[in-house]
């Protein structure tokens, strides 16, 4: 019955931010489409500044790296530690109000504070907080930007976070070393952003894909021990085993966590690169390219990204 609760709330909430940015639109009518977009991005920005300021925890990382997959990891530790329903999954403050024991968690892109506050040089908002950066290799997290533009991206998401036109004729290759907000380049710019930021957080914890998928156990223990939360060796093992790639593959296909909204849902069932849960292959940036396009991305990641990350 608590639970029923709950998800009632989040759809409220759900359905309260859409109906404010379609007021929004109906305010602006006749505005520059360049207005509408920069009043929706500073809209966005007062959503995500209320989550930051009451949330005990807050996980930072920019598209299509792995957010997904550690959120379904720490969903089901939690749904095992505290007995919560098999399909939950953890939003922001939805697991904390059925167990109060459990932080309230803030997953985020970091996309739309800066269009509040005017400040796009430091992370200032976050310095009084428990952050944890993860963090991928931003070649493969540019191949798999190029993938969610083009098969699951929503139409308003592309105009507001600076994409090709849908209807485009981007190569991979060209989206991938371009301009736009999806490419090494602006992957690199928001990741060293944060590297030159997180002395000045209160406290910070670096947590990178390819670590997580190379030692899973190890590295959620690390991560649950700077989060605070104190979990027996079988319940992170359970939370390892249910998470894996294989799992979260079939949980898509049989739209087992539907009630996350699109999140976990594949646009188009019969086309693999529709699906959230895609490859999660390391280095497999390397498969869409010529070993001379290689080169050139490689030298590309080498000349702008900082080393606090060693990725080069």
């Amino acid at each position: 019955m608590k639970y029923a609760v709950q998800s009632a709330r989040q759809f409220i909430q759900t359905a309260r931010k859409k109906l404010s940015r379609q007021i929004l639109h109906l305010r602006m009518r006749g505005a520059s489409e360049g207005d509408i977009l920069a009043a929706e991005r500073k809209l966005r920005g007062v959503e995500q500044m209320d989550k930051l300021n009451r949330a005990d925890i807050v996980i930072v990382s920019f598209g299509k790296s792995g957010r997904t997959w550690l959120r379904v990891m720490i969903s089901h530790l939690f749904r095992v530690m505290y007995g919560l329903p098999e399909n939950a999954i953890i939003g922001f403050d939805n697991f904390h109000n059925l167990n109060r024991a459990i932080p309230r968690i803030f997953f985020t892109h970091d996309n739309y504070i800066k269009d509040l506050t005017g400040d796009t040089e430091t992370k200032r908002p976050f310095y009084g907080k428990r952050v944890v950066l993860l963090a991928r290799d931003p070649r493969d997290v540019a191949v798999s930007q190029f993938f969610q533009w083009k098969f699951r991206m929503k139409p308003s998401k592309v105009a507001i976070n600076r994409y090709p036109p849908r209807d485009s004729a981007t190569s991979i290759f060209d989206f991938v070393t371009g301009d736009n907000g999806g490419s090494i380049q602006a992957i690199a710019d928001y990741m060293n952003l944060w590297a030159r930021e997180s002395g000045r957080v209160e406290a910070f914890h670096l947590l990178r894909y390819e670590d997580l998928r190379a030692a899973p156990h190890e590295e959620l223990r690390r991560l649950l021990d700077f989060m605070q939360v104190e979990a027996s060796e079988d319940q992170v093992a359970q939370a390892v085993e249910y998470s894996s790639y294989e799992n979260m593959k079939k949980m898509e296909s049989r739209q087992q966590f539907r009630l996350a909204g699109g999140r976990m849902m594949p646009r188009d069932k019969d086309n693999p690169d529709s699906y959230k849960v895609r490859r999660a292959k390391v280095g497999g940036y390397r498969d869409y390219f010529s070993d001379e396009e290689v080169g050139v991305i490689d030298r590309q990641l080498a000349d702008i990204l900082d080393p606090f990350f060693n990725y080069t």
